[in-house]
């Protein structure tokens, strides 16, 4: 039986439409955005709007019940995070930072798909389908003492009767501008209900809008994606519904909540990142494949051969360069359309997420930065967006997990560790 290495037209379809966005609607802007951080492209965001809430893998974080469905199970889309990947793939290819800005559910939605409730799921995110106004969601988890280390998070959730109160303050959280006070969206937040049961004691809690208690302090400023707002976000005896928790509140450890019917916390929420790893893969090799379409063509200009039918030893010093490049932007591609096809599937994904995310912000960083180098001045120069690139591209090599973080995760499921055991 022969592979099929040629898209499904429904994707490819969808594709084509994201690559005409990204070039008519943000490419033209990248720069303008990059210069004035703190602006947001609502052109693009109103424009994009209409169809991020009819596509479920960006509206809303899980497949929209069709007709005659009963909605306790949605359906699973066959295609839907390969979709995904390529049409991230394409927007990034037009500027990563606007990409980031654009409405639907995001992490805040992810989290909510992969550990909430069905009740939950239908009251969460039926405002990424529903709204006519552009709705965001984000997730609130990095604090200043407790980047990569989680049972270092110190924001608490106390039962107070009916309710959860929360305290604490959370930083970098992409979209947090945008999901809390430019639309009725949400946020959800990673709290403690037992600080010394360290990460068992983890819960994610889904806090909306408008919620008395919790404000935006502070939007970064950043090296990269500068489109996007990262804010910073503090909670004060902030009250939520004691139904707005993701999974169980039962403090558990990591072998009792991987039983089967086990109750879900820390562990379950962490199921997010099989699904968003992938598409920061995704976001990564759009900017990698921009960066070397224009490198490709600059040098070309410059009187360059780019051969590949010759043997190794006779290219010329650029010719190799850029065939390494090619390669490295390769084969993170594959590892990630594995990655989303397992979870299309049905099948775990989480060694693979880890693999194409950490191969992915590995491959842009170098690209970029090779890109850079080769084009001389030229290319550290603001004329072209390849110096703006190398800066998006470093992002994705920090964020959803470090790769230091993703090869712990990696080593841990090969080799059998706890992450007591190694660390």
């Amino acid at each position: 039986m022969a592979i099929e290495f040629n898209l499904p037209e429904a994707i490819a379809t969808q594709q084509s439409a994201a690559l005409m966005v990204a070039e008519h609607m943000m490419r033209p802007v990248s720069r303008h955005f990059d210069e004035h951080e703190h602006d947001i492209p609502w052109d693009f965001i109103n424009g994009l709007w209409p169809v991020m809430r009819a596509n479920p893998m960006f509206g809303a974080g899980e497949s929209k019940p069709k007709n005659g469905d009963s909605g306790d199970k949605p359906k699973r889309t066959p295609i839907g995070n390969m979709t995904m990947i390529h049409l991230i793939e394409a927007l990034s290819w037009g500027d990563a930072g606007i990409y980031l800005a654009a409405p639907g559910g995001g992490l805040g939605a992810a989290a909510i798909a992969a550990a909430g409730t069905t009740e939950q799921k239908q009251r969460f995110l039926a405002r990424f389908r529903e709204s006519e106004k552009p709705v965001w969601g984000s997730m609130a988890m990095t604090e200043s003492q407790a980047g990569s280390d989680t049972s270092a998070i110190r924001t608490t959730a106390v039962r107070a009767g009916d309710e959860w109160v929360l305290n604490g303050e959370k930083i970098y959280c992409t979209a947090g501008r945008l999901s809390l006070e430019e639309s009725a969206g949400l946020v959800v937040v990673w709290a403690t209900i037992d600080p010394k049961a360290g990460r068992a004691g983890m819960r994610a809690f889904v806090v909306e809008a408008g919620t008395p208690g919790m404000k935006v302090a502070k939007l970064e400023h950043k090296l990269g994606i500068r489109a996007s707002d990262t804010a910073a976000i503090v909670f004060t005896d902030c009250r939520i519904p004691l139904s707005n928790v993701l999974g169980s509140t039962e403090v558990v450890t990591a072998e009792q909540a991987a039983q089967p019917g086990g109750p879900k916390g820390f562990q379950g929420a962490m199921k997010t990142f099989d699904a968003t790893r992938p598409a920061v893969a995704a976001s990564a090799l759009g900017i990698t494949r921009a960066t070397l379409e224009l490198l490709h063509a600059k040098l070309l200009e410059a009187g360059y051969e780019l051969r590949s039918d010759v043997p190794y030893h006779d290219m010329s010093a650029v010719e190799r360069d850029f065939l390494d490049l090619e390669a490295q932007h390769r084969a993170a591609w594959l590892l990630t359309q594995k990655a989303a096809w397992l979870m299309d599937m049905g099948e775990p994904n989480t060694v693979e997420a880890s693999v194409c995310k950490v191969k992915a912000g590995e491959a842009a960083t170098l690209i970029t930065q090779k890109a850079v180098e080769m084009l001389g001045p030229l290319g550290y120069s603001r004329e072209l967006l390849i110096e703006k690139w190398m800066r998006d591209a470093k992002i994705n090599d920090i964020f959803e997990g470090t790769g230091q973080i993703n090869r712990l995760i990696i080593a841990r499921r090969i080799l059998g560790f706890s992450s007591r055991e190694l660390k």
